[in-house]
């Protein structure tokens, strides 16, 4: 009987440990699986690009994993039994549930609100590709003179908020962020940021808290109004709730809690990666919520499944860590801010129309490596030993 390994989530992160498991692994040995809401792979670092009008290509799952064993399950995941071993899904023609003897857990994130009163009835997010196109017809709908407000002054607002600023001049673009506009930088990052937001005509709102949102704007903690006609809410994301709803060991973020192989401390046959888990990086640090995070921690995870299972005992070790923050600041801006392998700002980096294209080359590979799962040289090997002893007798402690 084949191996059953199944990939839930088709973001960077379950995409690329999909294609790297059918590198790894013999297709006589195992049936790997993904499942994914969408029909293709969605390119989330550009949702800003989607909300401005702009058109991205579509990636279409069947024709990404062409050739590769790998199978595509479209349909959305309402249930994890990690006792059963068993999903349970929502597709088109009705309800289904599938077994797995190794589970891939990459569902990602969606927007946080927070708990801030009318996020959810009156703010757009740029989460997915639905939200992001809900935006990018609202934003269409706009007159010359109406007003946007970003709330959020980390990299998903900054990116949404000079991209909406250049695309659309006309409009009022006004951001707020929660501390110093980029504060997280180093100096010549933020004076360049800072450049670029007055070039572009962005209102700043620094060491702004927004208590409130409603229809015509947002409301402060210290009881000012901010007028938008559209609120977009970049204040941060939070993992899908499946994960707590079983007995996997989450933390209070409902992340599944892995090893330093991605392996769920508390289930030896679930790994997680991607936004979906909280991993050591550097320094004790929690790794954060990114794809700069999600692809080394697929890459770890599936090396780590394909050396027990095959029996082997050194599982290749995965770069967790970080080298720069790149940020895009519009289609012809930006800046590479060069950090630390725990992610604090050094002093070099890059600003300007080289660093705009420094991101679009990153955010391009990124595709590109998805897209050409087996592109690389494939050296699959065939399992030695059965799934319960191959998982029962491998020590789960870090690798690091």
């Amino acid at each position: 009987m084949k191996h059953r390994i199944v990939v839930l989530g088709a973001g960077y992160a379950g995409a690329i440990a999909a294609g790297r498991l059918a590198r790894r692994l013999h297709r006589d040995d195992t049936q790997i699986t993904i499942v994914n809401a969408d029909d293709d792979f969605v390119e989330r670092v550009r949702m800003h690009q989607l909300a401005t009008g702009q058109h991205l290509r579509r990636r279409p799952l069947t024709d990404v994993y062409a050739g590769t064993g790998v199978e595509v399950r479209v349909a959305r995941v309402t249930a994890v039994d990690v006792d059963r071993r068993t999903v349970a899904l929502v597709a088109e023609h009705g309800t289904d549930e599938i077994a797995y003897d190794t589970l891939v857990y990459a569902l990602g994130s969606t927007s946080a609100d927070h708990g801030v009163p009318g996020v959810a009835e009156h703010a757009y997010d740029l989460a997915g590709r639905p939200s992001a196109a809900r935006l990018r017809d609202r934003l269409a709908q706009l007159p010359a003179g109406a007003t946007v407000l970003a709330v959020g002054g980390g990299l998903t607002g900054l990116e949404a908020v000079t991209e909406i600023a250049e695309a659309r001049p006309d409009l009022d673009v006004a951001l707020a962020a929660r501390g110093a506009l980029g504060d997280w930088l180093t100096a010549k990052a933020r004076q360049h940021l800072r450049g670029v937001c007055d070039r572009l005509g962005i209102t700043v709102h620094e060491h702004t808290d927004i208590a409130r949102v409603d229809a015509t704007g947002a409301v402060t903690g210290d009881g000012q109004v901010i007028p938008a006609q559209v609120t977009v809410w970049t204040a941060g994301f939070a993992v899908h709730p499946i994960a707590a709803a079983t007995t996997l060991t989450v933390a209070d973020t409902g992340q599944i809690v892995v090893d330093a192989t991605m392996r769920s401390v508390s289930h030896p046959d679930v790994y997680a990666v991607g936004d979906a888990a909280v991993a050591e990086g550097p320094g004790g640090k929690p790794l954060r919520m990114s794809c700069a995070s999600g692809t080394p921690m697929a890459w770890q995870a599936a090396d780590a499944i394909a050396t027990r299972l095959t029996g082997r005992t050194k599982i290749p070790k995965a770069p967790l860590r970080y080298f720069n923050q790149c940020i895009s600041l519009g289609r012809r801006d930006g800046i590479i801010q060069y950090v630390t392998a725990d992610d604090r700002a050094r002093p070099a980096l890059l600003k300007g129309t080289l660093a705009a294209r420094y991101k679009e080359f990153v955010c391009a590979g990124a595709a590109w490596s998805v897209s050409r799962p087996i592109l690389y040289p494939v050296r699959r090997h065939r399992i030695v030993a059965t799934p319960t002893e191959s998982l029962a007798t491998t020590s789960m402690s870090p690798t690091r």
